[in-house]
């Protein structure tokens, strides 16, 4: 979206003129902010503030809702199926002069038993409500059950992977619960068990040591308890077996174990490397079998291997800062090579900015550094990392309403209702229902497929 956006302000005259045309093929119609999913599942913020419809901030561009299955790069087509969800495939040929790959990425799993039944996502807004909903119902069941096992399996809540997503997610929801739970008579914040499994060394990688040093003291300040240099070992039955040896019970099991690149590089002829990202040179193009640009090709985000001159020639890692950055200047660059072809001299080398990350540990909390190195936490850091997404979001309208979402949330407490029948909204219809043969109660008029 980003890339599409600065090309969409570089070709605005061309555009009209129908000299150029941009085709934007995304699964879904709209852009999702991710740094801010974190506060989308603590209620903070409205899920719908974080995603930016496509069609409204891109009007010179003809967006397709749709999957790619295939590119066939020799051939300059890429094939794309514009069905939805279990409906019959609608196949798409897509012919093109230049490609922009910019997939980004998808969860990494793993095959840990139990993982793909009972586990969890944070990826999406999906993910972020719906995680949201489940805790706030097993605050619910802790509440109404008198199973002491129930009770407990219900109250504890693990979190496997302590990146940026694992980190504020799970620091976010615990500071949510703790509201929560001062509307509940039996249900105390001593009750809650918070789990945070690192399979490294230490929390929080792409930061520095010292800031991590910090978010690490303060979660477990807050009761999380955090165990490093833990793996997952299995989550059957929804028991929750660790590497370290020990075994409890959780009905919630949220998987931030990182990222790899979207899958469906795979069915291309791109030149890809042995993560599957796409083998990029510094310009964002992609690299030829001789080792310069393969024209024609270009890639940006968690799906390009891009070399970081900061890190020794190694990939830049796969988050926002690096995204957002790329994409301004493959659009640029782009720009320049159409006019002067994939090997001008006025190409730009991607040089990565002084890192500006930042991480929200709930209300008045967080975590951040500064472009000049400076280092600060609490209520600072918690300014500055709002205000920072705030001017990062890229939309006008998105930005005051995140900001009214913001205020609001200052002037009044916490939402913490669960609109869990959301996901289920058929529910009530189909319990109108009265069962007959061979339909069981509570099914609807149609027996589920």
């Amino acid at each position: 979206m980003a890339a599409a956006l600065h090309l969409q302000r570089g070709l605005r005259e061309r555009l009209r003129s129908g000299e150029v045309e941009i085709t934007v093929v995304e699964p879904e119609a709209y852009f999702t902010y991710h740094p801010l999913l974190a506060e989308v599942a603590a209620g903070s913020i409205d899920p719908r503030h974080v995603v930016v419809p496509l069609r409204r901030v891109l009007p010179e561009c003809r967006v397709l809702t749709a999957r790619i299955t295939r590119i066939e790069h020799a051939t300059r087509r890429a094939f794309a199926d514009a069905a939805g969800p279990g409906e019959p495939p609608a196949p798409v040929e897509l012919p093109y002069d230049l490609l922009v790959v910019a997939p980004g990425s998808v969860s990494r799993g793993a095959p840990v038993p139990g993982l793909a039944e009972h586990g969890r996502g944070f990826s999406t807004v999906g993910d972020a409500v719906s995680l949201r909903n489940h805790v706030l119902e097993q605050l619910d069941l802790a509440s109404a059950t008198r199973d002491p096992a129930l009770r407990q399996a219900a109250l504890t809540f693990v979190f496997v992977g302590a990146g940026y997503a694992g980190v504020g997610a799970l620091a976010e929801l615990e500071d949510m619960a703790r509201t929560a739970v001062r509307d509940y008579h039996n249900v105390d914040v001593t009750d809650l068990r918070w789990v945070l499994a690192e399979a490294t060394d230490r929390i929080l990688a792409e930061e520095s040591p010292e800031l991590a040093e910090h978010t690490l003291r303060e979660l477990r300040e807050r009761g999380v308890d955090v165990r490093l240099g833990t793996t997952l070992a299995s989550a059957a039955d929804q028991v929750v077996a660790l590497s370290d040896g020990s075994r409890f019970a959780a009905r919630t099991l949220v998987w931030t174990a990182g990222v790899r690149p979207a899958p469906m590089l795979r069915d291309t002829d791109l030149p890809l490397d042995a993560l599957g990202r796409v083998r990029c040179l510094a310009t964002l193009q992609a690299v030829g079998p001789d080792g310069r640009a393969l024209p024609g090709v270009w890639a940006a985000g968690d799906c390009a291997a891009v070399p970081d001159p900061n890190a020794n020639g190694d990939p830049c890692a796969p988050n926002a800062q690096h995204a957002f950055a790329q994409a301004e200047l493959l659009a640029r660059n782009l720009v320049v090579a159409l006019d002067a072809g994939p090997y001008a001299p006025g190409l730009e080398a991607y040089e990565p900015g002084p890192a500006s990350c930042s991480t929200s540990l709930g209300i008045g909390r967080a975590v951040a550094h500064t472009r000049r190195g400076a280092r600060i936490t609490g209520r600072r850091a918690w300014w500055l990392h709002r205000a920072r997404h705030l001017r990062r979001l890229p939309s006008a309208e998105r930005r005051v309403r995140v900001l009214m979402d913001w205020v609001l949330g200052g002037v009044f407490s916490r939402e913490v209702v669960s609109l869990g029948g959301v996901e289920y909204q058929r529910s009530g219809f189909e319990e109108g229902f009265e069962p007959g043969p061979g339909r069981p109660p509570g099914a609807g008029p149609e027996a589920p497929r």
